[in-house]
């Protein structure tokens, strides 16, 4: 990187970005700072150097996106690239994940804060349902698992579904999971040729299939949630741009169910109203919000009162660890995480972005990448002052990384392949010398 300007916006974004990472890391270590997460923050993860049956194929799949990445997704048809794009995201991720072997997708969702125990145990959906929300605090005897206490039901059925469907096992439901996240960067670049950034989506297509958030996202439940949003978001550019009433209520099916797997999802209506205001329409807004309405109506009838579990939810995490997380950390340590998740080129990449924004909008396909991006970051800010995100974020916010590293389509071409060695090395090294339990 020694060619590379430091004194640049994004050169001092990459060195922000690093130091926040490595001071995240350090502060608790040299302080004794217990910040209330597993043993290595500011990540839920602990120290376990090792190498596994998945090391060489991601070493492969790493080394062959830095080389041809790029060049490949300028010259192949739209519809060729998507297809490889997904190919080699769905590559990545197993390969990241069997670096613990067949255990790094088959053991994961049996853990019992996850979702698929208590799946396997449900018989009737609305009895679920009506008591899901008097089990969400601690005081109830019965009270739910960490996981299922902190999300609505949307993310529970999922797995009841897979288990009604003989996908039951850890290793079957990690694998769909897995299929399903692998999705999410098809989606991100489809809304981004939607609204018409063809050539910026392509730009950055390497950056976006071959994130260091692949390490979370395989097997884990955010993972799954990232993919249904940038889906959401996608059939949303869809119906701004064609003014389509069956795209608009599709994007509010998606996105409604969204904010019924994670209270945190509400967050995504910055980016969609950043998507109507690109695409310079707002007809899918009220049918939109008609069709989202109508699941968390859905859900109510079935026994589960949305507005209820709001606040026995915040009762449940200030009563927990999530309670006793220092905010004087967490406001910053959160966003280191996020840098381990999303890879330190995304400061960079916002860097140059917010430094260069009047030059940006000036025309199309690059205001749709400032638009996005901003708005994403947007949502992270809003996350982070609501003090209910404090430590595991480099998960939760899983449905907002790949929309911060468009903006990494702006920086010129030698970041973005340098940047590129620098995210899968990142990826790589935390994979091979961490375990995060995701």
């Amino acid at each position: 990187m020694t060619s590379l300007r430091v004194r640049s916006p994004a050169g001092s974004g990459l060195v922000v970005a690093m130091a926040l990472m490595a001071l995240a890391m350090a502060v608790p270590a040299v302080f004794d700072w217990n910040v209330r997460v597993r043993w290595f923050p500011p990540l839920h993860a602990e120290w376990a150097p090792r190498v596994g049956p998945g090391s060489l194929a991601a070493l492969a799949i790493g080394a062959a996106g830095v080389v041809f990445g790029e060049s490949v997704a300028r010259r192949l048809p739209w519809r060729g690239l998507l297809a490889v794009g997904w190919a080699a995201g769905l590559a990545w991720l197993l390969a990241l994940a069997f670096v613990d072997g067949v255990d790094g997708i088959g053991v994961i969702l049996n853990d019992d804060y996850e979702y698929l125990n208590t799946a396997r145990r449900v018989t009737d959906i609305t009895a679920t349902l009506h008591e899901y929300v008097g089990r969400i605090r601690y005081r109830d005897p019965h009270n739910w698992p960490v996981h299922i206490a902190g999300h609505p039901p949307g993310a529970l059925l999922f797995f009841v579904l897979l288990v009604h469907l003989g996908l039951g096992s850890g290793l079957a439901a990690g694998l769909v999971v897995t299929l399903v996240a692998s999705t999410t960067p098809v989606a991100v670049l489809v809304t981004l040729r939607v609204l018409g950034a063809e050539a910026q989506a392509r730009l950055v297509a390497p950056l976006v299939v071959l994130s260091p958030a692949a390490i979370w996202a395989a097997v884990s439940a955010d993972g799954m949630f990232a993919a249904v949003a940038a889906w959401g978001l996608a059939a949303l550019a869809y119906a701004a741009t064609r003014r389509s009433l069956l795209w608009s209520v599709l994007a509010g099916l998606l996105l409604g169910y969204c904010v019924l797997m994670s209270y945190g999802l509400t967050v995504l209506g910055i980016l969609a109203i950043a998507v109507l205001v690109i695409a310079r329409s707002f007809f899918p807004l009220a049918p939109a919000v008609v069709a989202a309405l109508a699941v968390v109506v859905a859900f109510f009838v079935g026994g589960f009162a949305y507005w209820e579990a709001l606040p026995a939810v915040r009762d449940r995490y200030f009563s927990g660890v999530g309670g006793r997380r220092p905010v004087a950390y967490w406001l910053w340590g959160g966003p280191a995480a996020l840098c381990f998740s999303a890879g330190p080129l995304v400061g960079a990449g916002l860097a140059n972005a917010f430094a260069r924004w009047r030059e940006f909008l000036a025309s199309n396909g690059t205001r749709v990448v400032v638009g996005l991006s901003g708005a994403a970051a947007l949502s992270i800010v809003v996350a982070v002052l609501s003090l209910l995100s404090k430590a595991e974020v480099e998960r939760i916010w899983l449905p907002f990384v790949p929309w911060l590293l468009v903006c990494c389509a702006l920086l010129p071409e030698r970041w973005r392949r340098r940047g590129l060695a620098l995210q899968v090395s990142t990826a790589l090294v935390v994979q091979h010398l961490l375990f995060t339990g995701w």
